[in-house]
């Protein structure tokens, strides 16, 4: 027979399961490490961890560790945090929220009063002509939709995707997703019907290495780049021999290259494939779950190239493409996620109505469990107000010109190469490292050199190693060796010098090899 109470104690200990929560409460570094050991034991060895910290809390554009470590993000949860951690106004909204109802879910009930209050802002933000709204979990998820949709409107199969993309890492993104083997490697075979087409990496370019990187500006001086026009020529070759426009459903892109590099387009290009597509009735997507939502200094990545051209040519109509792709420049469907909700679970695609009749998508096509979850679209409601409220689209735009202007005078300060480009959009800024020997081209090397050699492999990956070492959180980005800020949108010019001064002193460990 067994004990009297012994019920209640295996209960206790069933409830304190792997018993890593008493572990932590110790509160010390060797608490956390501890109890990361267990944490990282019970987790598939798939999800890559950068920093072995274990976080309690959060405040604008700084964590807690719960062994006491305050920590500059200039992560921010790879762009979701766009109002910074625990903004007061998306606290209070998802407390309010969820003391009424968590889970109304979206094919039970016609809509609940969170959904219309978010329906209202997206309105207001998006595109006016896009104007169907699809609400899902997360950009993976909405990347699949908007091919769904895609494929539906039109009546065609194939999707053109670039070199550097990213777009996912499920079935159907995962094929679309360019930026890195690690995220495709071992899962084939892939959605069929996907075709990559080459981006222009202008800096990587054989036609700018031949007249030593003349149209690529040199750091911080202003002008363009002056593209070859090769990519474009590809995707015009690609419809003429590897997939017909007329089974062509869309190209998608992202209007700056995410996970690839934080590489912009160089001028006229979006442009330029947006008629292409419009000439062939071909749908143009734009993945603008990392550039949205008030990252780059606008509402949208797309609206610094894609601002709207009453001019562009309408599609010919044909018996096999009866949705009418864009005549007015811009995209046919636009992917939103991260930022648009403070770090909560929500992300959408935004349609031109017209693409998705019932006869196309008929009721049951579209859906989800937890799409439009009444606490998510108050924290994205939320969030939309405090990005326009607080004037975070110039913040970003000004922080933005801070930090590039200060990475600017740091490459002036460092033998010229090891910091081969800075580059990007708001809060949405890349470096790329190089080797000694660079610097030509107009950026402070010796007459002739190269623009760039390339640097040494894990050079970003240390230099990041080397911020969290001195109290910052940083990404690579890219198969290249690149780092990303993406800090919250609320960044300060205090913490962004604070930022600079760091990065300043991880550059110069791992790359001269001078410890302060």
């Amino acid at each position: 027979m067994a004990a009297a109470g012994s019920g209640a104690a295996s209960a206790a200990a069933r409830a304190a399961g792997l018993g890593l929560a008493s572990v932590l409460k110790g509160g010390t570094a060797a608490a956390a490490k501890a109890t990361l050991e267990g944490v990282y034991a019970h987790t598939p060895p798939g999800i890559i961890k950068f920093n072995d910290v274990v976080i309690a809390s959060g405040e604008g554009c700084w964590v807690t560790t719960t062994d006491g470590r305050r920590l500059l993000d200039m992560s921010s949860g790879i762009g979701a945090v766009s109002t910074g951690h625990c903004h007061p106004a998306v606290v209070e909204a998802v407390r309010r929220q969820a003391g009424r109802i968590v889970h109304a879910q979206q094919n039970v009930f016609g809509a609940h009063d969170a959904m219309v209050d978010l329906y209202d802002r997206l309105s207001a933000v998006l595109p006016p002509a896009l104007d169907s709204y699809l609400l899902a979990n997360s950009g993976a998820e909405a990347v699949e939709n908007a091919i769904k949709m895609a494929r539906a409107a039109t009546g065609r199969q194939n999707i053109i995707a670039f070199e550097g993309g990213f777009h996912g890492r499920t079935m159907g993104a995962m094929a679309l997703t360019s930026s890195k083997t690690i995220y495709r490697r071992g899962f084939g075979p892939l959605m069929p019907g996907v075709h990559i087409a080459p981006y222009p990496y202008c800096l990587h370019c054989k036609a700018q290495e031949a007249v030593c990187h003349s149209g690529y500006p040199a750091i911080g001086s202003p002008g363009a780049v002056s593209c070859c026009g090769g990519p474009l020529d590809s995707l015009r070759w690609m419809l003429a021999t590897q997939s017909a426009p007329s089974d062509t459903a869309a190209v998608i892109l992202e209007p700056i290259l995410g996970e690839g590099g934080f590489v912009e387009p160089p001028p006229g290009f979006l442009a330029a494939v947006r008629r292409l597509t419009a000439e062939h009735g071909i749908l143009l997507i734009a993945d603008e779950v990392q550039a949205g939502a008030g990252r780059t200094g606008k509402w949208w990545g797309h609206q610094h190239w894609l601002p709207g051209d009453a001019a562009s040519p309408s599609p010919s109509p044909s018996p096999s493409s009866p949705a009418s792709p864009s005549s007015d420049g811009l995209p046919d469907l636009l992917v939103f996620a991260k930022g648009i909700a403070s770090g909560y679970p929500l992300a959408g695609v935004a349609a031109r109505s017209g693409l998705l009749g019932a006869d196309k998508m008929p009721p049951g096509t579209l859906g989800g469990t937890y799409g439009g979850n009444a606490v998510c679209c108050a924290a994205a409601s939320a969030t939309i107000d405090v990005i326009a409220g607080e004037g975070l689209l110039a913040n970003a735009e000004a922080r933005g010109r801070q930090i590039m202007q200060g990475i600017a005078a740091l490459a002036a300060e460092l033998p010229p190469g090891l910091i081969a480009d800075v580059r990007g959009r708001g809060l949405m800024v890349g470096v790329e490292f190089g080797g000694a020997g660079g610097g030509g081209g107009g950026a402070g090397g010796e007459p002739g050199a190269p623009r760039m050699t390339p640097a040494a492999r894990g050079v970003a990956s240390a230099i990041t190693r080397a911020c969290a070492a001195r109290g910052m959180l940083l990404l690579t980005s890219g198969a290249r060796e690149c780092v990303r800020f993406l800090p919250p949108l609320t960044l300060s010019a205090a913490e962004a010098d604070q930022a600079l001064d760091v990065f300043g002193q991880a550059v110069r460990e791992v790359m001269l090899g001078q410890k302060k």
